[in-house]
């Protein structure tokens, strides 16, 4: 962490698309840049069914990813952490999927994998179990908004064991794009988003690296560093 860096209070780690186009045009159309922490301007898309910062509020202060280790208070130190992500990230193969497409996923859209996911899944549910140790326990606060929502048997599980429902058995790659929205409001957002999308969803979607990110005290989380996939 540099000295221009925040202090953090949670940390995360994530899937985050390489500097490209795609990663450009996401951190545009969320208004925020984990990368350089900045408010990038707006794109321009047509056709939606009220304004884009509404569309965007929910996701935008985690920047876009896909959660493999979600936010976890740490137990220890930034610097030991990252020694066993690093640890970590060389064991692990990149993973190679056929690609992404834009998807509706309840109530909000996403970006979700074509094809097999299953190597995907294993490698997050190794991500999950190794760096365990460093997330403090929920309070009783945290569980009870989680159980908020309705939980499966099988959520609570992941709850207890985990800090969180949707891992291991339950979890779905995503790549948020949206808060949630009305059915309509839904199917207008992803028209006009398509042919922004169309020419910038990788075939195939490679998983090469672990990313680190961190919360810092405003809320927004920040994209630290990226470890290679190197096992």
């Amino acid at each position: 962490m540099t000295d221009a860096m925040p202090p953090f209070r949670r940390f995360a780690v994530y899937a985050a698309p390489d500097p490209g186009p795609l990663a450009e045009f996401a951190a545009r159309w969320l208004g925020w840049d984990p990368v350089t922490g900045t408010e990038p301007a707006p794109p321009d898309v047509t056709g939606l069914p009220r304004p884009q910062a509404e569309i965007t509020a929910d996701p935008r202060k985690y920047g876009f990813h896909g959660t493999l280790k979600p936010p976890f208070r740490p137990t220890g130190s930034q610097a030991r952490l990252e020694a066993d992500l690093a640890a970590l990230a060389a064991r692990l193969a990149p993973v190679t999927l056929d690609g992404l497409r834009l998807a509706r996923l309840g109530r909000f859209l996403a970006l979700v994998p074509e094809g097999d996911a299953s190597a995907l899944a294993d490698l997050a549910a190794e991500v999950v179990a190794a760096l365990d140790p460093h997330r403090a326990p929920q309070t009783e606060a945290d569980l009870a908004r989680r159980r908020a929502k309705g939980l499966s048997p099988r959520q609570e599980q992941n709850l207890q064991r985990w800090g969180y429902p949707y891992v291991m058995e339950e979890f779905r790659f995503h790549l948020t794009l949206t808060g949630p929205l009305p059915g309509d409001e839904a199917d207008q957002v992803a028209e006009a988003l398509r042919p922004h999308l169309a020419p910038l969803l990788p075939r195939p979607f490679v998983l090469g690296a672990l990313c680190l990110f961190g919360e810092a005290e405003d809320g927004r989380f920040h994209l630290l560093h990226r470890y290679a996939l190197t096992g």
